[in-house]
């Protein structure tokens, strides 16, 4: 996958505040907040920044945590997660594969089959409905 740098004009420009806030300074939404928590329709959630596809809807799941969660990514190689000692607190970050664009935590309490809950930002991502096509990648 090739990866998409751009410099921080750039990012500014094709990003809204909210999403710029998140996906490059690592920023988080106040829970209960993100307008994907409560979205049950079929398709795949992709970075709003670069179009890359992250997570199929099929994964999604009501954690009770406040920010949508999923079960896995699309495929491994989807995102990466990176360690996070931000705040005095031990956690893993998970961030955008092509862009770098940061999406939330992965945390060792989710439901079977895989145990881990991908816990997003909304504002991160797009959700493309089941059927429609996917943005070829850097179209975010």
């Amino acid at each position: 996958m090739d990866k998409l740098i751009l410099s921080d004009a750039e990012w500014r420009a094709r990003l809204t505040p909210e999403q710029y806030q998140v996906l490059r300074g690592h920023g988080t939404e106040p829970p209960g907040t993100g307008c994907f928590l409560g979205t049950h329709e079929p398709g795949t959630y992709v970075c709003a920044g670069c179009g890359n596809p992250l997570f199929r809807s099929g994964e999604k799941f009501e954690s009770g945590t406040g920010w949508p969660s999923f079960t896995r990514p699309v495929s491994p190689d989807a995102v990466v997660e990176v360690h996070d000692r931000s705040y005095g607190m031990r956690r893993t970050e998970v961030r955008c594969a092509r862009c770098d664009g940061h999406l939330g935590h992965v945390f060792p309490d989710g439901p079977p089959p895989t145990g881990l809950r991908y816990c997003m930002n909304s504002a991160a991502m797009r959700h493309v409905a089941e059927g429609a096509p996917l943005d070829p990648p850097g179209a975010g």
